[in-house]
């Protein structure tokens, strides 16, 4: 790895994905670049992939890295009448790799990606040369409280006030960080949800939030049968540290990293330490015998 991903770099820009996948009506973007074995990123919720990008771009020297948007995110299409659950998500992701033409990529996921790279492969097929997990949405229960209680209620807070939602939203977005984020960190992750296509597509997401996704393959883990990482903040009060102790002890030979203060956004609380961590797995994934 040539070079680290900081929060600066990350707050540098915007980077556009290029390509467009149509998928039953969606518009999925993403982009590719680099090259080497293949690593695709998942992102999670209420993020995107320019979480990820970042750590794409140092990568990119020795890999070919994908970045792509879950549909109601990002750049890609936020439309009422589809749906963007975990179970969409993760058939989704499986006919992406297939399109993307890749017999069996590294994956890192975060979050919601978590759940979706898992059903992908679980449930569909969907071959992965190593996985990297970290904070993921994988074991129940999950979702902080305030993710419950809209949940619960979502129409009710999708009618709110669009100054009472940036409120709701800049807390909600903040509890994410351990050490705090910068004001230029929280306006970018804040931005994207705040006119009225924003707001309703990230209501939309957590009304469409169901447990048993996870439930569905959470007794599958034990069959999963390839090099897995998992990776946590230790501070992490959206998924508890516990979930990544269970989840290690799930998967056969999973590896464990937990990351000191660090919270759920891993990526900008402690990036050094990440990107070392992933850059290491991935190095001893792909080094020649």
């Amino acid at each position: 790895m040539t070079g680290k991903p900081t929060a600066a770099a990350w707050q540098a820009g915007r980077m556009t994905l290029t390509e467009k996948f149509e998928w039953r009506g969606r518009e999925v973007r993403w982009s590719r670049t680099g090259s080497g074995p293949a690593v695709v990123f998942c992102h999670g919720t209420p993020w995107s992939s320019q979480l990820w990008r970042p750590y794409a771009e140092a990568l990119s020297d020795r890999f070919t890295v994908h970045l792509w948007d879950m549909p109601g995110y990002g750049q890609s299409s936020k439309s009422a009448e589809h749906r963007v659950s975990l179970d969409v998500q993760g058939e989704l992701l499986a006919d992406l790799v297939t399109h993307w033409g890749l017999a069996a990529p590294h994956v890192v996921a975060h979050d919601y990606g978590g759940a979706v790279a898992l059903r992908a492969h679980l449930l569909h097929g969907c071959r992965y040369a190593s996985l990297a997990l970290v904070d993921v949405v994988a074991l129940a229960p999950w979702g902080s409280d305030f993710f419950r209680l809209v949940r619960d209620n979502a129409e009710v807070f999708s009618a709110l006030p669009s100054a009472v939602h940036e409120g709701a939203l800049r807390a909600y977005i903040t509890g994410a960080s351990h050490g705090g984020l910068a004001p230029s960190q929280l306006r970018a992750l804040v931005a994207p949800w705040l006119d009225a296509e924003g707001q309703a597509a990230f209501y939309r997401q957590i009304a469409q939030a169901d447990q048993s996704y996870t439930d569905d393959i959470q007794q599958l883990y034990p069959r999963i049968d390839l090099p897995v990482l998992v990776v946590w903040g230790r501070d992490d009060t959206w998924i508890p540290v516990d979930r990544a102790h269970r989840l290690a002890e799930l998967i056969p030979g999973a590896q464990l990293k937990v990351i000191e203060a660090a919270g759920h956004l891993v990526q900008l609380d402690q990036p050094v330490q990440l990107a070392t961590t992933l850059s290491h797995w991935l190095a001893t994934r792909t080094a020649t015998p």
